[in-house]
């Protein structure tokens, strides 16, 4: 957010003031944007929790497809399947062979209920047939120092947070959850390797008020894009791990409407409730 406000400042020549609301997993602050004046000058930084949210809580004030309109994608981050180096499994293949003949032996940890990593395990769990022991903490370093001790086997967590223990030899890469290799790791495989149609991606994007102008959508659309191809934005974006990706609002739309049903089929038949 703050890399992608200031680009705009500097295009839009007036200050991109970055607010955080915290509180309900995001919900607090998409709430803000979708009840704001439609006048170009309220945006949201959405994050990935957006597609999980919809059918997490029951309660919202608002319908993300209905009251947010997309501006643009900024940026895919992968995650990554960290082992704990004792963990007798070392690829996805031998996780999967490893789960069946120990069913319900493996701890696997995540940034808590509900997030993209939770979920992320649960679509594993759903492609392979496996069973696996999920264990939430509240955000991901208390589930990466569990990792590293050795109180959980396995966990689901961003490539950013965990990249550092994993040159380190900490923790074992078995794969990153996005389609395709991550050109931060590029040595580690893909989960879709062997499981095809597996994709888990962090996805960040902006959105405007339900009603703002076509012409100020536009024109933000194409600064933002702007700065996704620029050399200096991108490599700053790629050492927070993230690749840039500049869309129209028709596709980073579409994205969200496409990430939202596929995270609410998996929620449901995990049966995943948030407390």
């Amino acid at each position: 957010g703050r890399l992608i406000g200031q680009w705009l400042s500097d295009r839009l020549g007036q200050p991109v003031v970055i607010e955080n609301r915290l509180g309900a997993g995001s919900n607090a602050a998409t709430d803000e944007v979708a009840h704001a004046p439609p006048d170009g000058y309220t945006l949201l930084m959405a994050s990935a929790a957006v597609f999980t949210n919809a059918s997490l809580y029951s309660n919202l004030g608002f319908d993300f497809v209905h009251d947010i309109a997309p501006v643009g994608s900024v940026a895919r981050t992968a995650f990554v399947i960290a082992a704990n180096p004792s963990f007798p499994a070392k690829t996805i293949p031998d996780l999967i062979a490893y789960a069946k003949a120990n069913p319900g032996r493996i701890t696997i940890g995540s940034a808590g209920i509900g997030t993209l990593t939770h979920v992320s395990g649960e679509l594993l769990k759903m492609m392979t047939g496996i069973t696996m022991v999920h264990v939430p903490y509240r955000g991901e370093p208390p589930a990466l120092a569990d990792l590293i001790g050795g109180q959980i086997q396995l966990d689901i967590v961003s490539l950013p947070a965990v990249s550092e223990f994993i040159k380190s030899g900490k923790v074992i890469a078995l794969a990153v959850t996005t389609a395709r290799r991550s050109d931060f790791l590029p040595d580690v495989p893909a989960v879709s390797e062997f499981l095809p149609g597996y994709d888990a991606s962090g996805w960040a994007g902006i959105g405007a008020p339900k009603g703002t102008p076509a012409e100020i959508v536009d024109r933000l659309n194409t600064e933002v894009n702007a700065g996704l191809v620029d050399p200096k934005l991108k490599a700053q974006f790629a050492a927070l791990g993230a690749d840039t990706v500049p869309s129209t609002p028709v596709e980073y739309g579409k994205v969200i409407a496409t990430e939202i049903a596929k995270w609410g089929k998996v929620i449901r038949a995990a049966n995943i409730k948030v407390e």
